[in-house]
């Protein structure tokens, strides 16, 4: 009986962390939908290795930073600047809620990312973007992906 309940509990809790990931060709069509490719000069497959690079195509992931912020959904979006938190001062320049950035239609992080690529740098403003997309052939991340 002990057991059956430590299985039960231990499978609950990995039910409860599993990551909401999302397919690179699934994302590549929201993207898509969402007139993201050349917006702002940037084509769908630097969207997808800004996403890669930020969370793994993990919709739901949040980090925290040495600063007492935190990052949050597929873009890593940071709460001290970018969204409301509700734990610390946030300027909150996206209008949102960080844990709207944390839904899986994805909608309130494209636009809040959309914004943050039309201010002054563009991508540049993620750090793992400037170290792993930017400058680099980046073409294959649309590989075998069949957009309508």
């Amino acid at each position: 009986m002990t057991k059956v309940l430590l299985i039960y509990v231990v499978s609950s809790f990995l039910a409860l962390n599993q990551a909401s990931l999302i397919s690179r060709c699934d994302l590549a069509q929201v993207l898509q939908q969402e007139d993201l490719d050349g917006f702002e000069g940037y084509s769908l497959s630097h969207w997808l290795c800004l996403a890669f690079v930020e969370s793994k195509f993990n919709i739901s992931k949040i980090n925290e930073n040495a600063d007492g912020s935190f990052d949050y959904g597929l873009f890593q979006i940071n709460s001290h600047y970018w969204c409301n938190d509700h734990k610390s001062h946030s300027e909150n320049l996206c209008h949102v809620d960080c844990q709207d950035l944390l839904n899986p239609n994805l909608l309130a992080g494209i636009h809040c990312a959309k914004r943050i690529v039309s201010g002054a740098g563009g991508m540049n403003n993620w750090a793992k973007w400037r170290l792993h997309c930017s400058g680099r052939p980046l073409s294959y991340w649309m590989t075998g992906c069949h957009l309508g």
